[in-house]
């Protein structure tokens, strides 16, 4: 098993004797595999799993996190390295800070992205304390990202593994959090991981990835906002980018900016999108794919870990998307070519090359064809 550096001063076998490392564990193979790392340090390791949910099937389903299977996953992979491994009830926080959030986001006409919200709350503050509460030197967590001393301090930078990079997911961490935070599995591929865990007989090697949102077991958003906000699934009207009626909906909450499928509007002689929800008129305005390029957004809560950064930066708007050349001016990001899928409620991450500059949250979107 290689050696990771947990940047804490030694990167031998033992060589972090006295040191003492706070392990987020979620109950899946990567935080697994960062508590197994910590342990060959030498350090006193200490799984930490923060119980966020329990909602009825998401209990036994896997590729949830942080509920009922997981939390037994991650207290058996502790008992096999022999660390100690602590349980906090943080239902309620995270029901306040994500998941009302989420409904309350798609009330607003918005698509939210609560991954960020529960990084931002209940994983990267409320943990944060809870390891130096513990006495910890750092706190790791098995996001694929990596941390990059700079001359000025720590950088996020991207994953090295392309495919498994959530940098776009971790924006919002704070220098202050950055400082403490270690991400052992930064340069690794996630078929290495795997490899990591069969080699340790670890039970959770082959066990799935997280899929959708953690909080929503069977991926129907739809009905879990409608259940905590009964009057999402209000009816309107679906218009054309001229307020003509072309049809009507059976509530918001089913539709999100981009989206092609379940208009169930016909006549058109070209393919309709999503182009604008309207939540104090439950309107659902529709038009062609090139109404959907933007040329700007504006952008709210901008968390800056660039320092004094002032070169050519690029934009990501949506976690798979590929990062394009960008300004940032004041609180606006100026896109160089027009760019499509840009929604409020989501974020726009900034980079420099491989390193996260910072980011924001979208709150309005300049539409292309309107600067035409």
């Amino acid at each position: 098993m290689e050696q990771s550096d947990f940047q804490l001063g030694g990167t031998a076998p033992g060589s972090l004797r006295g040191r003492r490392i706070v392990v987020a564990m979620s109950g899946g193979v990567d935080s697994s595999v960062v508590a197994a790392l910590a342990h060959e340090t030498g350090a006193e390791t200490i799984g930490v799993t923060l119980q966020l949910y329990d909602h009825g099937e998401a209990i036994g389903r896997a590729g949830s996190c942080c509920a009922g299977r997981d939390i037994r996953d991650a207290r058996a992979v502790c008992d096999r390295l022999g660390i100690a491994h602590y349980v906090f009830d943080h239902e309620t926080s995270f029901r306040e800070q994500v998941v009302d959030r989420f409904a309350d986001e798609y009330l607003a006409g918005r698509t939210p992205i609560p991954c960020v919200q529960c990084n931002m709350g209940p994983k990267f503050t409320d943990l944060l304390k809870l390891a130096r509460d513990l006495g910890a030197d750092c706190l790791a967590t098995g996001h694929y990202v990596r941390r990059v001393e700079g001359a000025d301090g720590a950088e996020l930078h991207r994953g090295a593994d392309p495919a498994r990079d959530q940098s776009y997911f971790l924006f919002a961490t704070t220098q202050a959090q950055l400082d403490y935070l270690r991400f052992p599995l930064g340069g690794l591929p996630k078929a290495r991981v795997r490899e990591i865990a069969a080699e340790l007989g670890l039970g959770v090697a082959a066990k799935p990835d997280s899929q959708d949102i953690c909080f929503v077991p069977d991926g129907d958003y739809a009905s879990l906002v409608k259940k905590l906000r009964p009057e999402a699934d209000t009816a309107g009207d679906i218009v054309d980018l001229h307020g003509a009626k072309l049809g009507e909906h059976r509530g918001l909450i089913h539709f999100t900016v981009g989206q092609r499928r379940g208009l169930e509007i016909g006549g058109s002689p070209e393919p309709l999108y999503v182009v604008r929800v309207e939540p104090e008129t439950r309107r659902v305005i529709v038009g062609p794919r090139r109404a959907l390029a933007i040329e700007a957004a504006r952008l709210t809560d901008i968390n800056w870990l660039g320092g004094d950064f002032t070169g050519p930066l690029t934009a990501k708007v949506r976690s798979m998307a590929k990062p394009v050349p960008a300004r940032l001016v004041d609180d606006r990001i100026v896109f160089d070519a027009p760019e499509y899928g840009v929604a409020p409620g989501q974020a726009a991450v900034l980079y420099a090359g491989e390193r996260v500059l910072g980011g924001g949250w979208i709150a309005q979107t300049e539409a292309a064809l309107a600067a035409a």
